[in-house]
């Protein structure tokens, strides 16, 4: 399995970014085991060390636990804190500068509600 990293971020950091999305996607549910350290640095071509890395900030976090003999665990309520963690994130952060570029490039509301319900509809 290869993965394109980008070069601006250490790849400790993407690895956890790509946990993280595969929790809130439900992808990986709470409770349940995640991929070994070795298997994930065999499957994505890097060294266990850098998937440790990633697997502890989770565990420092909250969001992992390591269970002694059997491995990470995607902790009780994961989902849950990690998507109102992305919302305030993207409400402190993304959501203010989006709408200086729409109030920048003259937008108006009615186009963005137009634009919102265009997008619900081809996406159903």
């Amino acid at each position: 399995m290869l993965h394109n990293w980008n070069d601006n971020q250490p790849i400790y950091l993407q690895l956890r970014e790509r946990i993280v999305t595969q929790i809130l996607e439900g992808k990986l549910k709470e409770g349940e085991a995640i991929p070994s350290v070795r298997q994930v640095a065999t499957d994505y071509r890097i060294n266990h060390l850098t998937v440790a890395k990633a697997y502890q900030e989770l565990v420092t976090e909250g969001f992992l636990e390591k269970r002694r003999g059997l491995g990470m665990f995607v902790l009780k309520d994961a989902q849950k804190k990690l998507l109102k963690e992305e919302r305030d994130r993207f409400m402190a952060e993304e959501f203010p500068e989006l709408l200086r570029r729409i109030r920048r490039l003259g937008i108006e509301k009615e186009e963005i509600i137009r634009m919102i319900q265009q997008t619900a509809e081809v996406s159903k």
